[in-house]
């Protein structure tokens, strides 16, 4: 097995899905993002977004989570050397909030591997380009990312 097909550059992968309920909303956003519109239901229905919706770091939190669950299918490795381990991510740009994400919607997070290259101040790593999507049950988009991952490969 190839590294690009290890990673599944190009192909779109669906995490799972997730169902942002109010008081999940509430409880993330007091402790992390606690404005009107993600704590107070009534306050919320006379603000700008109309109703309760979950923070934007809330719904960028929870593609994390899923992301890490469905982890990289390591099954039938065939490559060089040992299967290749995920670390951490030297960080994301382009995020973008698309649409509010209202208490009661369920939110399907993606990501696509997009290209892989070495680095040449750590040996046996590879960086890992990722983009990252999340739909509504409409089908719309409400966030989308880059980023990017290290992978020892040796």
């Amino acid at each position: 097995m190839t590294l690009d097909a290890f990673f599944r550059i190009g192909t779109t992968v669906t995490l799972g899905s997730h169902r942002f309920e109010p008081e999940e909303i509430k409880a993330f956003a007091r402790k992390y993002d606690p404005q009107v519109f993600h704590v107070d239901e009534e306050a919320a229905k006379a603000s700008v977004l109309g109703g309760l919706c979950a923070s934007g770091w809330h719904t960028a939190a929870t593609w994390m989570k899923y992301n890490l669950q469905a982890g990289m299918d390591a099954e039938g490795w065939t490559g060089p050397g040992p299967v290749p381990e995920f670390g951490p991510s030297p960080g994301f740009k382009n995020l973008k909030w698309l649409k509010p994400v209202y208490a009661g919607e369920t939110v399907t997070f993606t990501r696509t591997a997009l290209s892989h290259r070495p680095i040449a101040s750590r040996p046996g790593w590879r960086l890992l380009a990722l983009h990252s999507d999340a739909f509504d049950s409409t089908g719309d988009k409400v966030l989308e990312f880059e980023s990017a991952v290290l992978v020892k490969v040796e």
